[in-house]
């Protein structure tokens, strides 16, 4: 099945958030697979930990780090989906705001029992260039991130007519997101495998957020 045969509620699921999700979804049986084995962490975890640390980068990569990591951080989230949300509203996209908050407020929930529940420590092979504090697994800023600005690209796609618009959206949502969960690994507070685990979460959460809200809309026929 392909994404152009895909459509719930009159609405096509876009091809990036379908090739998106297969990829989430092949990625986390395999760190699920090696969650229940327990090989944590990875050969491969260390390597890239120590080896970005080693390497170090130019001078202004260490707070420019630190700067995008803030952008999948609690309180920046929190805001971004309260702005959009207001503005959704102002716009009678009852719907679409209702989706934003519900998909952000419980993918967060999620985020926390899962930590929770796994209790993975945190890298301790280099310092960790930022305060943190909590367990490892999935990483927080890479899965509320993905959840927050994929959600929000995702639905609000469903509102934009124009298809390049939508593919913007869809792509600076992923880009976005993926600075994010690698500035978290080059500030050495999360393993390769937790941001890995957080995009994965984050992706099939907001390709879910998508079905359900397409279904809605299609079962109340629009919400204007």
């Amino acid at each position: 099945m392909t994404a152009d045969r895909v459509s719930v509620g009159g609405r096509r699921l876009p091809r990036i958030l379908y090739g998106a999700g297969v990829i989430a979804a092949a990625l986390g049986l395999v760190l699920v697979a090696g969650l229940v084995l327990g090989h944590w962490p990875l050969v491969v975890d260390r390597a890239i930990v120590l080896g970005l640390r080693d390497w170090g980068g130019p001078r202004w990569l260490g707070k420019a780090a630190g700067d995008i990591t803030a952008l999948g951080g609690g309180t920046v989230l929190t805001l971004v989906v309260i702005v959009v949300a207001g503005l959704l509203l102002v716009q009678r996209l009852w719907l679409t705001a209702a989706s934003v908050v519900l998909a952000s407020a419980s993918g967060g929930i999620a985020v926390d029992f899962i930590k929770m529940h796994v209790l993975r420590a945190r890298p301790d092979l280099v310092p960790h260039l930022v305060p943190v504090s909590g367990f490892s697994f999935p990483s927080g800023h890479a899965a509320s991130s993905a959840v927050v600005y994929l959600t929000l690209a995702a639905v609000a796609g469903q509102v934009t007519p124009d298809r390049g618009v939508r593919r913007y959206l869809l792509i600076g949502a992923i880009l976005l997101v993926g600075v994010i969960g690698c500035s978290r690994v080059y500030l050495g507070v999360h393993w390769p495998s937790d941001v890995l685990a957080g995009w994965c979460f984050g992706t099939l959460w907001a390709l879910g957020w998508w079905l359900a809200t397409a279904r809605m809309r299609g079962a109340i026929g629009g919400e204007r």
